[in-house]
């Protein structure tokens, strides 16, 4: 993995030392370029589903994918009525025209059951499961939930879908790190992934091999398409789910374990991977790549490292320098929260950012 950069970006920017990865690191990268080498115009799709008070929290994390994003990106935001119209407003003034489109949808579930899956969980979340069959034309997808930043390209992640095996149609990362605080070993009442189940708050899909496999089930012997395996499982599981279509997605792939790509938790990194004591040792080592505040965390005063990195991309205007107007400020506030167990580790909230914002610039450098 790659070694420890400085934090200290202003002061080093030009000095990092020739062997700042090892050969992993040199591998991870060569791959990444390689897979962007042979899909050059490929555009990345990316999805979100936003209802109730979440138009600016779905916008934050939509500024962080155009910041650092190299290809082309094309939203898929699913939002209620009353908030399509605000996101037109928003979104027709961001810049980069030509790298960024979206498309604006409706929330839609099917009609015989709309109203028991709109108010699973948290209202609209189980959309995410019918993506697959309302993006019919769709080859692949990220799907994020609205409380999602990124600190480095969309183009990184999107890149896991060249490492898929024949048999792999989705990629996720581990609800926990550590089983002695997992929810789903501890509690669940229900078939899940792997030792600590799997968060679908960043999920990669194929949706084209998701369309054509018959899943196998504790239903019935017969092995079910996507469409077909929803509402079977709802029914069966819905007085013992607490996650609502997360727990649908850990019962699938808990009888399907060989179509799910586990990538590591500096994907996904969210509160209780530094609440209890630092435990995503990849973000320790590489920092962290998609941050996560779920639990509210961005809008209260319970982690302020979380609200720290919320605040400043939300406050960054596009075009001003990322130095100075993003990373200066924003690691000063975070030297303020080191009273808390995530404030400790604050060098892993900016450790990627840093060398997101040094190969941005190199990558202009060589556009000229």
């Amino acid at each position: 993995r790659c070694k420890n950069l400085s934090v200290s970006f202003w002061n080093s920017y030009w000095m990092l030392p020739s062997d700042v990865c090892g050969m992993n690191c040199f591998w991870e990268a060569a791959f990444r370029y390689d897979y962007m080498k042979t899909h050059p115009s490929e555009k990345m799709h990316l999805a979100v589903v936003a209802c109730g008070e979440r138009l600016e929290e779905t916008v934050t994390m939509l500024r962080s994918a155009i910041i650092f994003s190299i290809r082309p990106l094309h939203f898929h935001i699913f939002a209620e009525d009353q908030l399509r119209e605000s996101f037109k407003n928003v979104l027709d003034k961001f810049p980069y025209e030509g790298k960024i489109n979206y498309t604006l949808y409706p929330i839609t579930f099917p009609s015989e059951s709309a109203a028991e899956w709109k108010k699973l969980f948290k209202p609209c979340a189980s959309q995410r499961l019918f993506l697959p069959l309302i993006l019919k034309n769709v080859d692949s997808l990220l799907y994020v939930d609205t409380d999602i930043l990124f600190l480095r390209p969309v183009d990184d992640i999107w890149s896991f879908l060249g490492k898929f095996n024949s048999t792999q149609i989705a990629a996720m990362a581990p609800e926990h790190e550590e089983p002695r605080i997992g929810w789903y070993n501890r509690f669940a009442r229900h078939p899940y992934y792997g030792v600590t189940g799997i968060n679908s708050g960043v999920m990669l899909m194929n949706m084209t091999r998701i369309r054509r496999k018959y899943f196998k089930n504790d239903m019935t012997p017969v092995r079910l398409q996507w469409g077909e395996i929803l509402m079977p499982l709802l029914k069966k599981y819905k007085l013992n789910i607490t996650w609502g279509d997360q727990d649908l997605l850990n019962i699938m792939f808990f009888h399907n374990p060989e179509s799910l790509y586990v990538f590591p938790c500096q994907w996904n990194y969210r509160p209780d991977h530094c609440i209890y004591g630092s435990n995503c040792k990849a973000a320790e080592e590489e920092g962290i790549f998609i941050l996560h505040g779920n639990r509210g965390v961005y809008h209260d005063d319970k982690q302020p490292t979380f609200r720290a990195v919320y605040e400043a991309i939300k406050n960054y205007s596009f075009g001003d320098d990322l130095v100075h107007s993003l990373l200066q400020p924003l690691e000063l506030e975070l030297q303020k929260t080191m009273h808390t167990y995530c404030g400790r580790v604050y060098e892993v909230f900016i450790k990627q950012l840093t060398k997101s914002i040094r190969d941005l610039y190199a990558r202009r450098s060589k556009g000229r």
